[in-house]
């Protein structure tokens, strides 16, 4: 008898769990789909008419709701009706509405429909609120919702921009909202806060079920106060706007959470994710990043900058060509790009070439003048740049202070010139240090067109600020994960080996290279004195180039036949 208890117990258990799931993944049977309070749901929407949607038993203590519902990167909408008007209804990946409650009201209902073809897989929980919380939009006047609690999405190659309406007080069923215009005292919606949060999608990694179940940890306010980063808070004197430096390829999840300091309380906003980058586009789509211009450019150079890393001071000319390039090829594209509407090929390719010229310009600098101290100021601004760069890629770069232009290129150029200045006295250790650190951070830009990486964007962020003007008030946080750790290891190691290479080999050797037009010279005259110096009896350049060209013109006379050709005279 205990065994068919045992038994019966185990099949209702299993009941149980069906039901449960079965609250998971909606059952589109009965053409309705329930919802409950706080909990998700994970549904596919395949249905070419709008899906009703239901909510029962609304405790008489909730003043108003939010839904909220999610997408990868096909279009859903959210309606007050089945018919879809623009002051009733929400299209995107990311929507939501707010339900203001009626009193007595305790049944909700609402319509979701896509327009593509093919099922959308979605994400969607409902929220409820009191009278003492703020409303997230209450005091929309720019967006078509009366009360709009989404997050507006704008990206471009250099910056995401995330705008939102503002939110009004609270207040409780059955009667008149706040005015929002009323006046800007402590007991209107002026009082309001907002803190703008942004949360990293793990890197590399664009699947459908990865951004749903991390959308997840951004919907509630202890969640969004748990797992993201809080990038700037405004008041309500504040536009409503915050930009950031797009991450193409990287998942980023963006939230606002409005906070009421009086009764100290707080809601969120809609998140809203984006990969700064487009899943249908054929060219540059999301799977589809990286070029392969830009592999073999930096490929290319980060051949040449690993063995700059090496063996860079021994060979003095191959470096001198390498920072040339550097500081050629980084000026040329900044210009050819703001004065010129051609494509990135074409500009890579006119970038290589520029800096080709720019570093033989620079060898054959050294080899005619001999100069050591303007080689080295531009080996050291070299070094000085990359070092400013990493100073503004911290926490530091995201100070309100530096969204001023002028303020940041000052510091930024400061920065850049205390370098060699500090490296005055000892220019063969600033020349070894460059060698090491330049070199290895090649191979990072060449690993970041095979393999995304943050470390990019140390040098990225500054050539994005030089080519567009907006681009200052941009929040420039990045994700820093497994892959960036390493290959931050991979840049130490490689620095610190190359540097302790060339100090042990150098130990005893002169500092530098003597000037090479000297030594030619010296070596002229000497040969033109010594006679017994064998080169003293070669010809000229001028003799020696005309007897071989004399040499390659008989190679195509034809050969006269032998034998006379006059007749004889009888």
């Amino acid at each position: 008898m205990g065994l068919l208890q045992l038994l019966v117990l185990a099949v209702l258990a299993s009941e149980r769990r069906v039901a449960g799931a079965a609250e998971v993944f909606a059952n589109f049977s009965e053409g309705l789909i329930e919802f409950s309070v706080g909990k998700f749901r994970i549904f596919e929407l395949n249905r070419p008419f709008p899906e009703e949607a239901i909510l029962h038993d609304i405790s008489n203590n909730v003043t108003f709701l939010i839904f909220q519902i999610h997408s990868q990167y096909q279009n859903t909408t959210v309606s007050f009706s089945p018919t879809l008007l623009p002051n009733a209804s929400k299209t995107g990946t990311d929507s939501g509405l707010v339900f203001i409650l009626k009193p007595e009201q305790s049944t909700c209902t609402w319509y979701l429909e896509i327009s593509d073809t093919e099922p959308v897989q979605s994400m969607a929980i409902l929220l409820s609120y009191s009278e003492r919380d703020p409303i997230p939009g209450g005091c929309n006047l720019e967006f078509d919702l009366d009360i709009d609690p989404n997050i507006y999405l704008e990206y471009n190659f250099f910056e995401t921009t995330i705008k939102f309406a503002p939110a009004n007080l609270g207040y409780a069923r059955g009667t008149d909202p706040p005015s929002c215009d009323a006046g800007t005292d402590q007991d209107s919606r002026w009082r309001l806060q907002y803190d703008v949060y942004q949360y990293f999608l793990p890197e590399n990694d664009l699947t459908e079920d990865m951004v749903l179940t991390h959308l997840q940890r951004m919907v509630t306010v202890p969640q969004v106060k748990a797992n993201a980063l809080k990038v700037a808070t405004l008041t309500a004197n504040d536009k409503t706007s915050v930009s950031f430096s797009s991450l193409p390829g990287q998942g980023v999840i963006y939230n606002v959470i409005v906070w009421d300091p009086f009764l100290n309380t707080s809601a969120a906003y809609v998140p809203v994710h984006t990969y700064a980058c487009s899943f249908e586009a054929g060219e540059d789509s999301c799977a589809s990043l990286g070029r392969v211009s830009s592999k073999v450019f930096f490929t290319l150079f980060a051949l040449l900058g690993f063995f700059i890393c090496f063996f860079g001071h021994r060979f003095w000319k191959t470096e001198l060509f390498f920072i040339g390039f550097i500081i050629m090829g980084f000026f040329f594209y900044i210009l050819i790009t703001r004065l010129t509407p051609i494509k990135y090929d074409v500009r890579l390719i006119l970038t290589a070439v520029a800096g080709s010229v720019g570093g033989m310009f620079l060898v054959a600098a050294w080899w005619r003048c001999g100069i050591l101290s303007i080689c080295m100021l531009c080996v050291g601004l070299v070094l000085g740049f990359l070092i400013s760069s990493v100073t503004f890629f911290t926490p530091l770069g995201n100070l309100k202070i530096f969204h001023d232009d002028g303020v940041f290129w000052v510091t930024f150029s400061c920065i850049a010139i205390l370098i060699p200045v500090v490296f005055m006295g000892c220019l063969r250790i600033l020349n070894i240090l460059t060698c090491g650190v330049i070199g290895s951070y090649s191979v990072v830009l060449a690993i970041d067109s095979y393999l995304s990486t943050s470390l990019s964007y140390v040098t990225l962020n500054v050539l994005k600020r030089a080519l567009n003007k907006d681009f200052s008030r941009a929040f420039t946080n990045v994700p820093f994960q497994t892959n960036d750790f390493i290959i931050l290891a991979v840049w130490g190691m490689l620095a610190v080996s190359g540097i302790t290479l060339q100090i042990r080999r150098e130990r005893g050797r002169p500092f530098f290279p003597p000037h090479p037009y000297k030594l030619w010279k010296q070596e002229r005259e000497r040969r033109v004195t010594n006679i017994l110096d064998p080169s003293y009896h070669i010809p000229p350049l001028r003799e020696r180039l005309y007897g071989r060209l004399t040499q390659i013109k008989e190679l195509f006379q034809k050969e006269q036949p032998a034998g006379e050709r006059t007749p004889l005279l009888l």
